[in-house]
């Protein structure tokens, strides 16, 4: 096992690596420079490129830009917030964001694996039609709408929660939005959750388990739910990447000071240093978060990593 995952992160360490490198090719690409102030002369422009060391060669940038990544260093913002160091601008909206995407992946899990759950049990009854409805809704309509329908309802009407983000209640402001954004994973867990468990279910093996009087709650918990896992954190691990990062549209709504926001606003000021590191942060969430589910492969079923090493040999 320690082999196993001692190679998966230095594959994962490497594929970073590359990424960082692309993001930078791709941004010496792109139209225009952070400065594009009209009344700057092309001897001031040349004089701010070398204070930023933008006047250097491509590579050089990059490595010494690699060296101070791995120190902690993301660089400065060159228009957002002139000269602010990039780890003050995400200091206090990353772990938001992070919050935000956690409780919703958290809510969604377990509602859906629970709704799943019931309707695999109880096919083709009410709690079965039921189910599936919330999966379409789920699935079709936009996180967005769930949002402005729990505005309206809980937040304007009843007032039960901030209609906004208040930063006097940080715990109470989050729970609309979390709401919102889990309703997408409610509904794929759940579609997911059913198809596998009936599957499962029908499979000779758990047919013969109950012939020899296992008991439901090991019949559908320790057989039948354990290998309808590896499917259901399949479809998991991109959308907990796509959540923790933050929704721009629910970050808008609930005026949520997210790095949702933060990129796009970086993006319109070619702010290339926040840029890259955003770019960069989503990177290593998403590949974090691949590389745990190629682990929670192994443990949820050690056949996966053998399988995967004896390739490999």
């Amino acid at each position: 096992m320690k082999k196993y995952i001692l190679k998966r992160v230095g594959i994962a360490a490497l594929t970073l690596l590359v990424i960082l490198f692309i993001l930078f090719i791709m941004l010496e690409l792109m139209p225009g420079s952070p400065f594009n102030d009209e009344k700057l002369t092309e001897a001031q422009r040349a004089i701010i490129n070398a204070k930023y060391g933008l006047d250097k060669p491509v590579m050089l940038r990059f490595v010494n830009y690699v060296k101070s990544m791995l120190t902690g260093d993301f660089g400065v913002s060159y228009n957002i917030s002139k000269n602010t160091p990039i780890a003050d601008l995400l200091q206090s909206r990353l772990p938001l964001s992070l919050r935000i995407g956690g409780q919703a992946i958290l809510l969604g899990t377990i509602i859906g694996i629970i709704l799943g759950l019931i309707a695999a049990i109880k096919h083709n009854t009410i709690f079965d039609t039921l189910t599936t409805v919330i999966s379409v809704l789920g699935v079709s309509l936009p996180s967005y709408v769930f949002a402005m329908a729990l505005i309206y309802a809980l937040g304007f009407r009843l007032k039960w929660f901030p209609l906004l983000y208040q930063l006097s209640a940080p715990f109470e402001s989050t729970i609309l939005p979390t709401v919102a954004l889990s309703m997408f994973t409610i509904a794929t867990v759940a579609r997911f959750t059913r198809t596998e468990m009936l599957e499962v279910l029908g499979t000779d093996y758990m047919l013969l388990a109950e012939s020899k009087g296992v008991s439901n709650f090991n019949l559908i918990f320790k057989h039948a739910l354990r290998n309808a896992l590896i499917p259901i954190v399949t479809v998991l691990a991109p959308l907990v990447v796509s959540l923790m990062t933050g929704s721009l549209v629910i970050e808008k709504l609930f005026s949520i000071p997210g790095i949702g926001s933060l990129m796009v606003t970086a993006i319109q000021s070619n702010d290339y240093n926040v840029i890259i590191s955003l770019a960069f942060i989503y990177s290593v969430l998403f590949i974090a978060i691949m590389l745990f589910v190629d682990i929670l492969y192994g443990i949820i079923d050690p056949r996966i990593r053998l399988a995967k090493e004896d390739l490999h040999e």
